[in-house]
């Protein structure tokens, strides 16, 4: 503006003009990041958008089931009330203790609205999109924030942390898992507590992160306060940094304590479930020494990579959904050689936060190693630092090879920090052409999808409603189970409309592995013979001779579970890898139950307490 002569009313606004475009131009990059993370997102579950009602992850149809009926069950909560932590509508009559499964609270009920409008289909698929793309949009900014000014280093490290072949594989079916902006949110509002003016407001924003994050990704929380823990131990203990640390430590402790009262305030009643509810049970369904990293798996590739998809992949993960690491030979070369040139180029002060991330980046790649070391699929007679973590709490119910995914934050902040200190300098070739190299090869290929069964319209009718009261128990058959989930999905599917629901036994979940009481923890309800009989029918087409023993049990078994009718759909039974054997499935109940009654588009079986099977 002149101050030569008088100015318009006009003109005298100009000046602001260039504030208006300098604010454009800052807002310009985070949004062109979350475009991109956006697209991604959407490219690598392109193919269940193609169809969301038919198509599942190839790879782990059994844990799509299962979040989709923790959605359709944020609906029930939402229109009938409950126990978010709690249900018997799996698993009747004993129930499921949902606080020690991955029940993703938050979301089922946020997005319970949509869930009620479009089905647990679009709201699952929904959200590991945002998953995806939220996660690497939140590393862009808590590196923005923390580590460089670089828009372009952020942008690398927020893309890598947000779509690393880790959180890929996890995307096959992953809900809890693909939310990987917890880390960044949680890490964020940690480093923030350094500014003493607000450690009041710091611990209190903290306590409510960590109780929602611990409702959508409990055992992630676990490993992002472990990560933080060791970090910042590792940094106040440096020389450079000791009398900063003593100064900072009573309001930063105060933070701390104050974090602890509220979060402990907030999940009281899940924790409580978690550890001692009814239900529950001490460590996991699986096996930790097979669930481990195997060390070559570091410096290979995963199977929905570039590189895998021409011909370079492996075989070293436990399954295509725990390819936890798989960093390829490149990137770990990238890793070490920008490790060693920061090293060099960093004074005192640098060098301390340097050693604070090498030293969480080598506690847990130990620690994803599990108890034995691996090498090439082969167990080797090496004790790791796990065998003595493995029974402590919480470490007892991880699976050793997921904290590898800590290494993803590690490795996205040395992305950052490499290509701020080069970008600019004569190197920059030379570092082009390293990223190219190391990144390239682990850009994401789309999920794997397939086909699974149609929601029958003995189901989508309300015709089942014939055959039960509300909130009876039927059945499809066979029971639900992890690798055979129809029936689950197809109940979640009824509590997302609303208007009427049933229960079930049986189901996907984690639960103890002796009935009604705490046991070790297994996948789904402890078998009985007819959940069994069925279920090997349709796994191995295999048809039992029936005896008296045989329908004696199934009576038992009828009665226990107080069921009043079971239904084969027409179409066919969804298996982990394929179709079932249905047929087998349809002789066996004929042979079991007698004739069926054929209603809409399936044979039902009605169940009357007290009646033998054989006799109808």
């Amino acid at each position: 503006m002149s101050v030569a002569a008088p100015t318009t009313p006009a003109a005298a606004d100009r000046p602001a003009a260039p504030d208006a475009r300098a604010a454009t131009k800052r807002l310009r990059a985070p949004l062109l990041v979350a475009l991109a993370a956006l697209a991604l997102a959407l490219y690598v579950t392109s193919g269940l958008w193609s169809n969301p009602y038919r198509h599942a992850v190839a790879d782990n149809v059994g844990d799509q089931a299962f979040f989709e009926w923790v959605l359709a069950y944020g609906v029930h909560l939402l229109q009938h009330g409950g126990d978010p932590f709690f249900t018997d509508l799996l698993n009747a009559p004993d129930g499921v203790n949902l606080a020690a499964n991955t029940s993703i609270t938050v979301y089922a009920i946020l997005f319970a609205p949509l869930t009620m409008l479009a089905g647990p289909q679009i709201t699952f698929v929904t959200i590991l999109t945002l998953n995806l793309a939220g996660s690497a949009f939140a590393w862009y900014l808590f590196l923005c924030r923390w580590v460089t000014p670089n828009r372009v280093a952020a942008a690398v490290g927020g893309l890598f942390a947000g779509f690393a072949p880790g959180f890929i594989s996890h995307a096959n079916g992953h809900l809890n898992w693909t939310s990987g902006w917890i880390a960044p949110l949680v890490l964020w509002q940690l480093l923030r507590m350094r500014d003493q003016r607000h450690w009041i407001r710091g611990g209190l924003i903290l306590g409510v992160v960590l109780a929602v994050s611990f409702s959508i990704a409990a055992e992630g929380l676990f490993f992002t306060a472990l990560a933080g823990g060791v970090f910042v131990i590792t940094w106040a203990l440096a020389k450079p940094n000791r009398a900063e640390a003593r100064k900072l430590l009573p309001r930063f402790l105060g933070a701390l304590g104050l974090t602890a009262v509220v979060a402990g305030a907030l999940l009281a009643y899940p924790l409580y479930m978690h550890f001692a509810g009814p239900q529950t049970f001490k460590g996991t369904g699986f096996n930790q020494r097979h669930y481990s990293e195997d060390i070559a798996s570091f410096f290979a590739f995963a199977d929905r990579s570039i590189a895998a998809g021409l011909g370079l992949g492996s075989d070293l993960a436990p399954n295509p959904t725990e390819e936890t690491s798989f960093f390829g030979l490149p990137l770990m070369v990238l890793m070490i050689g920008a490790l060693v040139a920061l090293w060099r180029r960093a004074d005192e002060a640098r060098r301390a936060t340097l050693r604070a991330l090498i030293v969480v980046g080598a506690v847990f790649f130990v620690v994803a190693l599990g108890p034995r070391l691996r090498l090439l699929d082969t167990e080797l007679p090496i004790p790791l630092p796990y065998a003595l973590l493995q029974k402590l709490p919480l470490f007892d119910a991880a699976l050793p090879l997921r904290f590898a995914l800590v290494l993803v934050g590690v490795f996205a902040v040395v992305l950052a920090l490499i290509i701020d200190r080069l970008y600019a300098s004569a190197h920059k070739k030379a570092l082009v052409a390293a990223l190219v190299l190391a990144l390239v090869p682990i850009y994401p290929l789309p999920l794997l999808y397939r086909e699974r069964a149609a929601e029958p319209t003995f189901i989508s009718s309300g015709a089942w409603k014939d055959y039960t009261s509300d909130g009876g128990v039927i059945s499809a058959l066979p029971f639900a189970i992890n690798v055979a989930a129809d029936g689950q999905r197809w109940q979640a599917y009824t509590m997302a409309r609303g208007g009427g629901e049933f229960r079930i036994p049986d189901g996907y979940f984690l639960g103890p592995d002796v009935q009604g009481k705490e046991g070790k923890g297994r996948i789904g309800a402890v078998p009985r013979a007819t959940d069994w009989l069925f279920l090997r029918a349709a796994l191995y087409g295999y048809i039992a001779d029936l005896d008296n023993w045989d329908r004696a049990s199934a009576r038992a078994d009828f009665q226990r579970w107080g069921i009043t009718a079971v239904y084969l759909p027409d179409g066919e039974i969804t298996g982990p890898e394929g179709p079932l054997f249905r047929q087998a499935v349809e002789t066996t109940a004929t042979d079991l139950l007698g004739k069926p009654e054929h209603v809409d588009d399936a044979l039902v079986w009605r169940i009357r307490p007290g009646v033998d099977p054989i006799d109808r």
